[in-house]
C-alpha cells in the first residue's frame, strides 16, 4: 500500500493483506475482478448473493455467459470504456430478468480500471450493488405523491374513483376496477358489514393496459352482486386488504362469483389485489386490481402501496358522499323555498325558468303591491349547500314581510341590510376563519313597476342591474346605482326610476348566468339581445331562448331567469277624485263610488264597495285635517280602493266590543276585503283594500 495514499511509513504487506481479506470476505458489496479479456478471474463472498449472476462455474468465463440478460447495453460498454481509457465509471444502473415471469432487478455497478506499479494494465474491478428494493421504493413514492395530486380534484363520486383507476395503471396494476355501494351513491354511509343484496355495488370506475379490454370490463353504473366466501365479500367484511398472489382458472371462490369470476378468467388474470375502500368509519365500497398482462404476480409491497392508496380515495370518494348528500339536502330546501309557480299579475305578464344545478342560493319572486303595482325580485347567495339555502329563504321571506309594508325599494334593502347583518352574526364562527370568510355575499334586485304611471322604481344590492328589451328592438341595462351586497358596508343604497313603455319585456337573473356569458357588459348585452328580440313572441318562449342561449355547455351553477312583460291600466280602469275634508264628503264619495261601478258593469259589487270607501273617508275626516284623495282602480279580478289624506298617523285594526260607539271602521273593511293595508306618501298616507270580484277569493 502506497503511504501517499494514506498510509504512515512504508507500505504494510499485512495491511494490504487485511484489506484485500476484508473486501473479498467481509465487504458487502459484490466484488468481480475481470482480466483484459473479461474473463472473470476472482470474486469475493457477498458477490455470490447477487442474485442476477451465476457464478457458481463463471470463473474463466467471459460475462456474456453467466451475466444474462445484465449484459447488455450500458454494462459491457461501460466495461469495454473503462479496459480502455482507465476512466473509472461510478453508479451505472443495470437491468434484466432472471426469468421472464419475474420482476426486475436493477443493479448499480462501479468499473475501476487495474494496472501494475508500471501502469500496464491488469483488468477490471467492478463494484456490484443490488439496488432494487431502493429503486422500487422510490418507485412507489413517486407514484404515492403523483396520485395525492391527482385524486380527488373534484367532489364527484365517479370522476374521483376514476382518478384512482387511472393513477394504478400501469404503474402497479394492469386492470382496476372501482365499485362504490349504491347507498354511498345517495349520500348514505354504509356500515361495516358483507353486502349480499343484489345490485348493492356499481361500478363507478375502472381502467385497463390491454386494448381489448372492453369484453372483460364492467360497464360504468353496472349493478354487481356479491356472493359470499369470497375474497371480495370477506374484504367488506372484515375490511382487510387481500393479495391473491396465483391466481388460476380451477381457483375455488372463482366458481362462486358469477360475474367477477367469469371477466377474472376472461382477462387472464394471474394475480388478484382487493381493496376495501372505508373512511371515516363508513363503507364506500371495493376496489379491485389485478395482473394479467404484467407476468409477475403481486407482492407485499404492492399491496401496502395499493392499500395506502386505497385509503387515500375513500377519504376523497367519503368528502365526495357527503358533499353530496348536503347538497341534496340543500337542492330540497332550495325547492322547497323558492315559489312554487309565479302568480298570474294584472300589471305584468312573466315567465321563469328556475334551474338550482348547484344547490346555491338563487331566487326570484314576483310580489303583488297595493296599487295595482307589483315588486320584482332577484338575488343570489355566494356558496352552496344548506346554509346558502337557508339563506336565501330567510331573505326571501324577509322581502315579502318588507313588501306589504310598501317601502320605497332603498329602503327594503336597507332593511334587508340589517336583517342579513344581524344572521351573520347570529351563526357560530369557526375558530380560523375570519368575519369575511364566514359571510356569504348576498345580493339582490327590487324593483317595483306601476302600471298606472308606467313608472319602474329599482334599487341594487351588488346585484346586476334589469335587461330592457322594449318594442322597438332597443336591447340596455338599465342604469341602476350599485350599493353595496346585504350584510357587508355600510347600508347605502339609492332607486332609480324611469318610465317604461308598455309591452317591454324586463329580465332579471342571477349573477352567475350573466358571467357565465363574458364578464364584458357589452358582450352580455348582444347575446341577450339575440335571444329577446323579437320581443312581441310570447314570453316563455323567449326565456327559454335566452335559456338555451346563454347557458354553458356545462353548467356549475344555478340558472334563475324572471322575464316580465309590462301592461297599462286603461284610462278608463282608473277613477280619482279629491273631496273636502267635511262629514258631508263621506256620502259623495259613496255616490261617485256607485257610479264609477255602474259604469264598470259591476253593479252587484257596488254595496261592498261603497261600504268599503265610507268607511276609509270617514276615518280621513276624523283624523286629518286636509284634501281628501279617493280613487278606483279596476285591477283585473279585485277593484282597489284607496283614500289619501295628509295625517302621517297609520291605523290599527281593532275589534270592538258590542258597547263601544266606534272602532268597527277598519274591521269592518278587514271583514269585506281580500287584503288591505297602508302605503306612506311623500306627505300623509294612503289607506287601500281590495274588494275581489270572484266570490271564492
Amino acid at each position: 500500500m502506497d503511504a501517499s495514499l494514506g498510509g504512515h511509513g512504508r507500505p504494510d504487506a499485512e495491511l494490504d493483506k487485511a484489506v484485500l481479506g476484508a473486501l473479498f470476505s467481509e465487504s458487502t458489496v459484490g466484488l468481480h475482478v475481470l482480466d483484459t479479456q473479461l474473463r472473470l478471474v476472482r470474486f469475493n463472498t457477498a458477490a455470490r448473493y447477487v442474485k442476477a449472476f451465476a457464478l457458481e462455474e463463471a470463473l474463466g468465463h467471459h460475462p456474456r455467459e453467466w451475466a444474462g440478460d445484465f449484459y447488455t447495453g450500458d454494462y459491457e460498454a461501460t466495461l469495454l470504456e473503462v479496459l480502455d481509457t482507465g476512466a473509472p465509471a461510478l453508479d451505472v444502473e443495470v437491468r434484466g430478468r432472471l426469468r421472464p415471469d419475474q420482476p426486475e432487478i436493477v443493479l448499480s455497478v462501479s468499473c475501476f480500471r487495474l494496472e501494475d506499479s508500471t501502469g500496464g494494465v491488469l483488468g477490471v474491478a467492478t463494484a456490484v450493488v443490488d439496488i432494487t428494493e431502493r429503486e422500487r421504493a422510490a418507485a412507489r413514492l413517486a407514484l404515492l405523491e403523483r396520485a395525492g395530486g391527482r385524486i380527488g380534484t373534484t367532489l364527484d363520486i365517479f370522476r374521483t374513483a376514476q382518478e384512482f383507476a387511472d393513477e394504478l395503471v400501469p404503474d402497479l396494476a394492469d386492470t382496476v376496477v372501482v365499485e362504490v355501494l349504491d347507498s354511498v351513491l345517495r349520500g348514505e354511509a354504509g356500515a361495516p358489514g358483507t353486502f349480499l343484496d343484489h345490485g348493492a355495488l356499481r361500478c363507478t370506475s375502472r381502467r385497463a393496459f390491454a386494448l381489448d379490454a372492453e369484453r372483460y370490463l364492467p360497464f360504468i353504473g353496472e349493478a354487481i352482486s356479491l356472493s359470499a366466501a369470497t375474497p371480495f365479500a370477506q374484504c367488506l367484511s372484515d375490511l382487510r386488504p387481500r393479495a391473491v398472489r396465483h391466481l388460476a382458472a380451477d381457483t375455488g371462490w372463482l366458481q362462486r362469483e358469477p360475474v367477477r369470476g367469469h371477466r377474472l378468467t376472461e382477462a387472464g388474470a394471474h394475480s388478484l389485489l382487493v381493496l376495501p375502500l372505508t373512511a371515516r368509519g363508513s363503507v364506500i365500497g371495493l376496489a379491485h386490481c389485478y395482473r394479467n398482462h404484467t407476468p409477475y404476480a403481486f407482492d407485499d409491497g404492492d399491496l401496502a402501496l395499493a392499500a395506502e392508496l386505497a385509503d387515500r380515495v375513500a377519504l376523497c370518494l367519503d368528502n365526495a358522499r357527503l358533499y353530496a348528500r348536503e347538497r341534496s339536502a340543500g337542492r330540497l330546501l332550495q325547492l322547497s323555498l323558492r315559489p312554487p309557480r309565479v302568480l298570474g299579475h294584472g300589471a305584468v305578464e312573466t315567465a321563469s325558468s328556475y334551474c338550482p344545478l348547484g344547490a346555491g342560493g338563487d331566487w326570484f319572486d314576483v310580489i303583488p303591491l297595493s296599487g295595482a303595482r307589483v315588486a320584482l325580485v332577484a338575488g343570489d347567495t355566494v356558496g352552496r349547500g344548506l346554509e346558502a339555502a337557508a339563506t336565501m329563504g330567510e331573505v326571501r321571506a324577509a322581502i315579502s314581510a318588507l313588501a306589504v309594508l310598501d317601502l320605497a325599494p332603498e329602503e327594503v334593502l336597507e332593511r334587508l341590510h340589517a336583517l342579513v347583518t344581524r344572521l351573520h352574526g347570529e351563526r357560530p364562527r369557526r375558530p380560523d376563519a375570519t368575519a369575511d370568510d364566514e359571510r356569504l355575499d348576498t345580493t339582490c334586485l327590487y324593483l317595483v313597476y306601476n302600471p298606472v304611471t308606467r313608472r319602474c322604481a329599482v334599487a341594487s344590492a351588488g346585484h346586476p342591474p334589469p335587461v330592457l328589451a322594449l318594442p322597438d328592438g332597443t336591447v340596455e341595462y338599465a342604469v341602476v346605482p350599485a350599493g353595496p351586497p346585504l350584510g357587508r358596508g355600510l347600508a347605502k343604497y339609492d332607486t332609480a326610476e324611469f318610465d317604461i313603455a308598455e309591452d317591454s319585456v324586463l329580465l332579471l337573473s342571477n349573477t352567475a348566468m350573466l358571467r357565465a356569458v363574458s364578464d364584458d357588459p357589452q358582450e352580455q348585452l348582444e347575446r341577450i339581445g339575440d335571444a329577446l328580440r323579437p320581443v312581441d313572441r310570447p314570453l316563455q318562449e323567449i326565456c327559454d331562448e335566452v335559456l338555451y342561449k346563454l347557458a354553458p355547455e356545462q353548467m356549475e351553477n344555478d340558472a334563475v331567469l324572471l322575464l316580465a312583460r309590462t301592461r297599462v291600466l286603461e284610462a278608463d280602469k282608473v277613477v280619482s277624485w279629491t273631496l273636502l275634508n267635511h262629514p258631508a264628503s263621506v256620502a259623495e264619495a259613496r255616490s261617485r263610488a256607485e257610479r264609477v261601478l255602474t259604469d264598470w258593469g259591476l253593479e252587484r259589487h257596488a254595496f261592498t264597495v261603497t261600504l268599503v270607501i265610507s268607511e276609509l273617508v270617514t276615518n280621513a275626516v276624523r283624523y286629518s285635517d286636509g284634501p281628501i284623495g279617493v280613487r278606483l282602480i279596476l285591477d283585473g279580478s279585485a277593484v282597489v280602493c284607496e283614500v289619501t289624506d295628509d295625517s302621517s298617523s297609520v291605523p290599527h285594526l281593532r275589534h270592538a266590543e258590542e258597547v263601544d260607539e266606534g272602532g268597527r271602521g277598519l274591521y269592518l273593511t278587514w271583514q269585506v276585503s281580500r287584503r288591505w293595508g297602508t302605503r306612506p306618501e311623500s306627505r300623509g298616507k294612503t289607506i287601500w283594500a281590495e274588494v275581489a270580484l270572484s266570490e271564492d277569493e
